[in-house]
């Protein structure tokens, strides 16, 4: 029945849309993700410092990888979803899939870099699966300016990908 209402409610905005009485903000685009990792977050990194870690006690992990935009179009509000897994099976981040924003992705491939709190006393190793991005064509979100809204992780990255064009 979900199946049915769901084909139904899609088929809908999809005429809609057709039409021009959907904005083309309400249209997702899917992007591909690869070579991701799950690793402990850079000693340098003020989330990793000891001292500075909240009373209810979290580990600093990052999640890294490429996301691939095959459009010639800039991909904007782009969320990253996974599902990250402990030693024995559960889910790390419990109640949620999305683990982080990384803004506008512009055609072709990009890094990207998450900085995931996981609580404290977690057994590892993690796994990870279902790694993908979702974004827009148009902005859903309001705009900050260029890199402003980024912590000093994503910004490390953000300003490698810079220096590399």
């Amino acid at each position: 029945m979900r199946r049915v209402l769901f084909s139904a409610l899609l088929s809908l905005v999809v005429l809609l849309a057709g039409l021009g009485l959907v904005p083309a903000a309400a249209l997702a685009a899917n992007l591909v993700v690869s070579d991701t990792s799950l690793e402990p977050c850079p000693a340098a990194d003020i989330a990793a410092q000891p001292q500075l870690r909240r009373p209810s006690g979290a580990q600093c992990f990052v999640l890294r990888g490429t996301v691939s935009n095959p459009s010639r179009k800039a991909v904007v509000d782009t969320d990253v979803f996974a599902q990250i897994l402990d030693a024995s099976g559960e889910p790390v981040l419990q109640n949620r899939s999305r683990v982080g924003s990384i803004g506008d992705v512009p055609p072709g491939e990009s890094s990207f870099a998450l900085r995931l709190a996981v609580p404290a006393g977690t057994p590892g190793p993690f796994s990870f699966s279902n790694v993908k991005a979702r974004g827009f064509n148009a902005p859903v979100r309001a705009r900050a300016g260029a890199f402003d809204d980024l912590l000093p992780l994503e910004q490390d990255v953000a300003g490698s990908q810079r220096n590399e064009g």
